[in-house]
């Protein structure tokens, strides 16, 4: 049995405007019939003797990452929360912590959530190659057969000696330049670092104990000092923090003689950047991927996207990315992969909440978008899932009007229960207790209009909440 690992970290800096710090590439829909982290979790429905999976993930993103689970039918799972990213080893030792002391199977499937995979078979394949030697006390990593001189990966060199596929590593290999990744490419014998692992969780915690004892110290205190609430784990905030922020390759591949690498030829690409993504993308006979209400004109080798049901129209243009979100759009060569890190950076520095923030906020019930705001007043979309319903709350300095568009509501009000339809609407005065609910079997769309002194989302104060959240300080 193997218990799936799948990180859901990262903020895809890369892939913005669509990727944002509270709401990352592997959330969206990038390649393929659902986001990046559905179609991990769609491909291990073809992986034998599969467990329950374990993704760990920032607390921020608790309950996008289980709603994605659950639209893809899978439970149960566990979601083990970070209260701030310490990279891959520290992750991978609270994980190896929980199956160890939970029972779960001890093979673990390690996957980051943000990659494509164009043929599943052949990854597959090469998991069944790497399955007797993880079981056999070896640390099994992915090395992709390269497809050019790349320079944005890390590259593993591969020994000589090959036993079913599998071959020992000679050497880890940081990102090269130009130069020396074309050499790479000419010598043959090299991959590129997938950052995808097999391998037993005992056998990691003892490495772990070894090569950073520091590491698995205080991944294993806060492993077992977490505290659950319905699948979600959060470690223990003092003792995680305490890890140094170190990758799984600094901390155990770099230093153990049983690290491995299994070749991998399955179309595989971490949709890096804007040139990433129209490249695993579905294009035209002119190369162009366009995707949302897009019009295009003499458009040659570019990747178009309207993410907002916005006409987006290009014309006379050639091998541009072009993406345009609510409330930003960016145009630049598809090649200024590297430009964007830094512009993003300038934004960050100057205070952007575009930097930080989707138009679109995922809650545990649905979710809401800004449509318009001024002084004194704000303009809401909610979304409530059927059967979901808003925490029973109330604010010291805002009112709400509550307009139904489509569904049926349930209304507490104060000591009032009322039932609204479309068309209907209600109005919460400030310091009034109140709670939405969706009883139906279809979404609940509702403007909410806000008006008062302040309208931050910190005015929350949650009294009763079915997600556990009463006692949280609410962030957006």
């Amino acid at each position: 049995m193997i218990t799936p690992i799948i990180l859901c970290g990262g903020s895809g800096t890369r892939l913005w405007p669509m990727s944002r710090t509270l709401y990352p590439k592997q959330f969206h829909r990038l390649a393929g019939e659902g986001s990046l982290l559905e179609e991990t979790i769609a491909r291990l429905s073809g992986v034998d003797g599969i467990g329950a999976p374990l993704a760990i993930c920032n607390h921020e993103f608790r309950f996008l990452t289980a709603e994605q689970f659950r639209r893809q039918g899978v439970d149960p799972f566990t979601l083990l929360l970070e209260p701030e990213g310490r990279n891959t080893a520290p992750a991978l030792a609270a994980a190896a912590r929980h199956v160890l002391d939970n029972d779960m199977p001890t093979l673990m499937l390690v996957l980051p959530s943000d990659h494509v995979i164009g043929k599943p078979d052949a990854f597959l394949a090469a998991l069944d190659r790497a399955r007797p030697a993880a079981e056999a006390g070896g640390f099994v990593t992915f090395g992709v057969t390269p497809l050019a001189a790349e320079t944005g990966y890390g590259y593993i060199k591969a020994g000589q000696t090959d036993e079913n596929g599998v071959y020992p590593v000679d050497q880890f290999v940081e990102k090269p330049d130009p130069e020396t990744a074309r050499r790479y490419l000419n010598d043959g014998g090299y991959y590129w670092n997938s950052g995808m692992f097999l391998f037993e969780a005992s056998t990691f915690i003892e490495a772990l104990e070894r090569y950073a004892p520091h590491i698995a110290k205080d991944a294993q205190a806060a492993s077992r000092g977490a505290k659950g609430a319905f699948e979600s784990v959060f470690l223990d905030k003092e003792s995680f923090l305490n890890c140094p922020s170190v990758s799984i390759d600094y901390a155990v591949m770099e230093h153990t003689d049983r690290a491995m690498v299994v070749p991998l030829d399955a179309d595989w690409c971490d949709v890096g950047s804007w040139k990433g993504v129209w490249q695993v993308g579905e294009r035209d006979a002119q190369g162009n991927l366009s995707r949302g209400d897009v019009v295009l004109a003499n458009v040659e080798n570019s990747c178009v996207i309207s993410s907002d049901r916005r006409l987006v129209v290009a014309s006379s243009v050639a091998n541009l990315a072009i993406i345009d979100t609510r409330d930003v759009t960016y145009v630049a060569p598809l090649e200024a992969a590297q430009e964007i890190r830094e512009i993003v950076d300038n934004l960050r520095a100057e205070g952007r909440i575009e930097v930080e923030r989707h138009p679109k906020v995922f809650r545990p019930w649905g979710s809401f978008e800004s449509v318009d705001q001024g002084d004194g007043f704000q303009v809401k979309r909610l979304v409530v899932n059927p059967g979901s319903e808003i925490s029973l709350q109330f604010h010291h300095h805002r009112s709400e009007h509550w307009v139904v568009v489509s569904g049926v509501a349930t209304v507490n009000r104060g000591d009032d229960v009322l039932e609204l339809s479309a068309n209907q609407s209600v109005y919460i005065p400030a310091g009034m207790m109140h709670k939405l609910t969706n009883p139906g079997d279809i979404p609940l769309e509702v403007i909410e209009v806000q008006t008062g002194s302040y309208l931050g989302e910190d005015d929350i104060v949650r009294v009763e909440d079915r997600y556990g959240r009463v006692g949280e300080t609410p962030a957006c």
